[in-house]
């Protein structure tokens, strides 16, 4: 009995990302969407040295006293007692230095000892400029995957890894709308996503690279295209899951031990690298098989075919 559980199991596993970027998409749509960080909408974050370990109740009922909303804290610093307290808020406009001023008060009824550090303001006009580059960083990125991966293997393959990669940011962006109250969208997020590229992509392109040798062997030559796809998957799955345990050992640790700054981007990797096994996995060689039967570039295969055979016709 011939085993093509990834093959013939592709639909199904279509649902899980369906379902994972529907949800997010729904709770996006009635108002529950990404939460944007101070670096993408402006903001301050004010550093405090509270002089002392302290309670983080304490800090958010003094800043709903001061009636700072909209606000994220962190304890950051090294050792096992951490002092330093970071807070980050939207643009408090005209009244930031009044309500700065009235959360130390309040909180210094608890911790007299403590001690204003800084402020870093991010404007709104940086953080559309923050969002334009990364959006701009991420398009150049795919052109140039585009055009590597078909030249080296055909242009299926690159449009496919592209699909494959965007499903990967995708359940991350969901990921981060489902776990919103625990972490904003930041810089953190961009540099991970771009992280996650490339990661990912070179898990697709190890199978893809043992597509084409498979497709060369005899024994696959009478065989349909997802029989060798079946065939490819199988013999890199081993490499795939083994190097991605590895990597996540690493980011479990660094999860578990690190400040709230390293959570913030260890917690999407660790997401997007799950997603991107999946990818690589389950989806990227079946669509790549069922885009090849159905011949949807030929119109553009066939262009590049032609110019080809009339450049090797003007050179004889």
């Amino acid at each position: 009995m011939e085993n093509n559980f990834f093959t013939k199991n592709f639909r199904t596993f279509l649902i899980v990302p369906a379902v994972i970027i529907g949800l997010a998409l729904i709770l996006t749509i009635f108002g529950v969407g990404l939460n944007a960080g101070i670096d993408f909408t402006g903001g301050s974050m004010l550093t405090y040295n509270v002089g002392e370990d302290y309670d983080m109740s304490v800090v958010e009922a003094a800043l709903k006293t001061a009636g700072i909303d909209e606000s994220q804290r962190f304890k950051t610093g090294s050792g096992a007692v951490r002092t330093t307290l970071e807070v980050r808020t939207k643009d408090l406009g005209d009244q930031s230095e009044t309500l700065r001023m009235a959360f130390e008060d309040e909180l210094e009824k608890t911790y007299p000892n403590l001690t204003f550090i800084t402020i870093d303001t991010v404007g709104a006009t940086a953080g559309r400029d923050l969002v334009s580059n990364a959006i701009t960083s991420c398009l150049i990125v795919f052109a140039c995957l585009l055009v590597y991966i078909a030249i080296r293997f055909d242009l299926y393959s690159g449009v496919t890894a592209l699909v494959a990669l965007l499903h990967d940011i995708l359940i991350m962006v969901s990921f981060m709308v489902f776990f919103r109250g625990l972490y904003q969208v930041n810089t953190s997020f961009i540099a991970a996503m771009l992280t996650i590229i490339g990661y990912s992509i070179n898990n697709t392109i190890i199978i893809f690279d043992r597509i084409r040798e498979n497709n060369r062997l005899l024994a696959y030559k009478e065989g349909s295209r997802k029989k060798v796809v079946e065939a490819s998957v199988r013999q890199t799955l081993a490499r795939t899951v083994n190097t991605t345990i590895t990597t996540l050992i690493t980011l479990v640790v660094l999860y578990i031990l690190g400040v709230e700054s390293i959570k913030e981007f260890v917690f999407p990797l660790i997401v997007g690298m799950l997603a991107g096994v999946y990818s690589s996995v389950m989806l990227s060689g079946q669509i790549w098989a069922t885009w090849v039967d159905k011949q949807i570039f030929a119109p553009i295969t066939n262009l590049f075919s032609k110019n080809k055979t009339a450049g090797k016709a003007k050179k004889a």
